[in-house]
């Protein structure tokens, strides 16, 4: 299987979605909503995500015919071929549909490609509000806009990225005093916090304001995110060697035989 050639491939269809987005970012859109899990984000639907999942399936499906590739897709039914294929495509058309309807940054259009053991092998991210576009894959480094990228961390004090503000987070309390911990065993100056985006831009605040971090605990509701929320991140940060675990810190479980939802392991990621 040619990594290189899918990558092109993945850049291509990510940048192709990227323009539809961006001619809806300023009109008034239309909000359905389908069925998601526990939490209003999850529900929420728009034009954009369903034209930027055309898009990408018009560069990424003749992939699967060419290589024996399985599909993952958020706005598609999944029809469990993940499981039975050596690889398969984990594509968020849209990942952070709420910043989006609110007219905020946060939003993204994230692709991966999978092993069936649930390895990243390749992972692209494209932000429309900014156009930075990064990538990776797997044994060959990360690039931000067509260069290498090397993370380095500036700040003195440690940055907890959340896409709910910390006060309207579950578990808040034991939030701050996990976040209070790390801040004296870092020696560091207290804790700033970036909220507001989807999954996968958050994940990229980290690399970029670190020290920092973002993590859910596990829990029983259908929420926490979806594989394809955290497919193409967590291949961005394995090449940088940087941390994308479940909430214990053991493998990511990103081909979950039960369903997509992330919430039974919860995630941590950090840069510190």
């Amino acid at each position: 299987m040619n990594l290189s050639q899918l990558n092109d491939i993945a850049i291509k269809a990510a940048l192709s979605a990227g323009k539809v987005i961006q001619k809806y970012m300023n009109d008034d859109i239309i909000v359905e909503k389908k069925e998601g899990g526990a939490n209003y984000a999850s529900q929420v639907l728009t034009i954009a995500d369903k034209e930027s999942e055309t898009v990408i399936l018009s560069h990424l499906l003749p992939t699967c015919d060419a290589f024996d590739l399985a599909l993952l897709s958020e706005e598609t039914p999944d029809d469990h071929s993940r499981f039975q294929k050596d690889f398969f495509w984990c594509i968020d058309p849209m990942d952070g549909t709420l910043p989006f309807i609110n007219k905020q940054p946060g939003f993204s259009v994230s692709i991966a490609l999978v092993a069936k053991n649930g390895t990243p092998y390749l992972g692209v991210v494209f932000d429309p509000s900014t156009n930075n576009l990064y990538n990776a894959v797997r044994g060959n480094g990360v690039y931000k806009n067509g260069s290498l990228w090397e993370i380095t961390n500036t700040n003195d004090h440690l940055t907890y990225v959340t896409g709910r503000k910390l006060k309207d987070t579950y578990r808040a309390a034991e939030i701050e005093k996990f976040l209070k911990d790390k801040v004296e065993k870092l020696g560091l100056n207290g804790v700033k916090e970036i909220s507001g985006a989807g999954a996968v831009l958050n994940a990229i605040r980290v690399l970029e304001n670190g020290p920092a971090c973002m993590f859910k605990f596990p829990k029983k509701e259908n929420s926490g995110g979806s594989i394809w929320d955290f497919a193409a991140t967590a291949c961005i940060f394995n090449e940088l060697g940087l941390p994308a675990t479940n909430f214990e810190g053991g493998k990511l479980d990103l081909n979950r035989k039960d369903g997509t939802f992330m919430n039974h392991e919860g995630i941590f990621y950090n840069n510190y």
